[in-house]
């Protein structure tokens, strides 16, 4: 895509830095792309560093989990306790003289209690009367005064023959009295049928964190076996993904090798071709043209001049014929690229393509020395960029900037044309080339970028960048 007017691009001269390039010549972002290179890790590394970050997710919701279910089990486990110290201790010893306030038949329960039931971190035991009266508590000052109880109590001393347990955070007045280091417990009530046979209300408060510590010596049981477990499944998969990148890899060299052998036999075919049709048929042409002249000028000193005419046309039309084939030699193999450098061939492929219809300008500074590889890719994308433009883009104008900077060359191709979408077009090699897509990859392999912009109706921009020594 143009971005800049033409006449931009042809009256920049070599010499200019890379910064004052129009926006079309496009300044490589190379250290951009240098960086990006250099996060890309091995595959290998990074299956096992996602394989890592899976295990620490997967044993993070495990462990929550665990916790959960850890923290049920003890809140079962406390419930269980309190069904066992209300029935099974405490309502055998709640008699009538307790209901009626005895200060011995308190004293005999209160022993009972701090005996057999305050202990593994029950801190208050209460006795409720039906009418929210405290019949008994192992904090004295409790014992005889009225409450009003919640409608879940109150349920359960009417007809509730279940367990409930519940966080009290201590706020309700009938706990004052709790110990201020206890500011979070765990409220445990039941129902229970007295010895003088009337309904009563057992509850007992346990410090949360004595449950919470059971909870979590029930997950952490297991949590370094589900950790272990997971480390040990992705030790396993190391080798099976390292096996995995070894093929894949060998794969794409594979791949590479075959693409390069291709583009290696193309090119010694149409070196082949040329060599050919430069020592055969144009040669015989040119020979058929020098005779059909001399042939003319026999006819003519005769005095036949319509024999001479049409002598002299068949050895213009043999001229031109000549000079077409001799363009598409250097279409098919550019012979200067050794003696001249790839300058003298893109000189010699902007010629040929004005020829053609599509002026072309080259913009190169002189004297780059380049390895014969990097020289041949270079060209090989210049011809297949400008062959796509005589094809394709109906343009009237082309340019080929050529520069080195900071240890790389950096090569860009771009018309006036009609432009094209470029993911629609890219990968396609027609009429035999080897198209945009696989010189990509052939640039990729020698450490450079290939790069198309296009839009429709705004030309094309085929950018290659490579490094010096490649």
């Amino acid at each position: 895509m143009l971005s800049s007017p033409p006449a931009a691009r042809v009256a920049r001269t070599p010499a200019e830095p890379a910064t004052a390039w129009p926006a079309a010549a496009g300044a490589p972002a190379a250290t951009g792309r240098r960086r990006r290179r250099a996060l890309r890790g091995s595959p290998v590394a990074q299956f096992a560093l996602l394989g890592l970050l899976a295990t620490v997710a997967i044993g993070a919701v495990g462990m929550e989990v665990g916790r959960h279910i850890g923290m049920e089990n003890a809140i079962r486990d406390a419930k269980q306790s309190s069904r066992l110290a209300g029935r099974g201790i405490v309502a055998a010893a709640v008699t009538d003289r307790v209901a009626r306030g005895d200060a011995g038949a308190i004293a005999d329960l209160d022993r009972l209690v701090r005996d057999h039931v305050l202990r593994d971190g029950v801190v208050r035991v209460k006795v409720w009367a039906s009418d929210g009266r405290v019949v008994y508590s192992d904090e004295p000052h409790l014992i005889g005064r009225r409450f009003r109880l919640g409608a879940d109590e109150r349920a359960a001393v009417a007809h509730g023959d279940g367990v409930e347990a519940e966080v009290s955070h201590l706020a309700r007045p009938e706990n004052r009295f709790e110990s201020d280091a206890d500011r979070k417990l765990l409220e445990v009530y039941l129902p229970i049928r007295g010895a003088d046979g009337k309904p009563y209300l057992f509850e007992s408060y346990q410090r949360f964190s004595t449950v919470a510590a059971g909870g979590r010596r029930l997950w952490t049981a297991f949590a370094p076996a589900l950790l272990g477990l997971l480390l040990l499944l992705q030790l396993v998969n190391l080798p099976l993904a390292r096996s995995l990148a070894l093929r894949l890899r060998r794969g794409s060299e594979e791949r590479e090798a075959l693409l390069q052998r291709a583009v290696d036999a193309s090119e010694m075919e149409r070196r082949v071709i040329a060599a050919d049709l430069h020592d055969g048929v144009v040669q015989d042409l040119v020979s058929v043209g020098l005779g059909l002249e001399a042939r003319a000028r026999e006819l003519e000193m005769d005095g036949h001049r319509e024999a001479s005419c049409a002598m002299r046309d068949g050895a213009t039309q043999t001229r031109d014929g000549v000079r077409a084939l001799r363009t598409l030699l250097v279409d098919i193999y550019p012979p200067r690229l050794k003696e001249a450098g790839l300058a003298g061939a893109l000189d010699d492929l902007a010629a040929t393509t004005s020829a053609r219809g599509v002026r072309t300008t080259v913009v190169a500074a002189p004297g780059h020395d380049l390895p014969d590889t990097a020289a041949r890719l270079l060209f090989r994308c210049a011809q297949e960029a400008l062959r796509n433009t005589l094809k394709h883009a109906r343009a009237a104008h082309a340019w080929i900037v050529f520069v080195e900077e900071d240890g790389r060359v950096v090569m860009e191709v771009a018309d006036d044309g009609a432009g094209f979408e470029v993911a629609a077009r890219l990968g396609r090699a027609p009429d035999g080339h080897i198209g945009l897509q696989a010189l990509a990859d052939l640039v990729g392999d020698a450490g450079g970028r290939l790069d198309v912009r296009s839009t429709a109706g705004e030309g094309t921009t085929v950018s290659v960048e490579l490094p010096v020594g490649c």
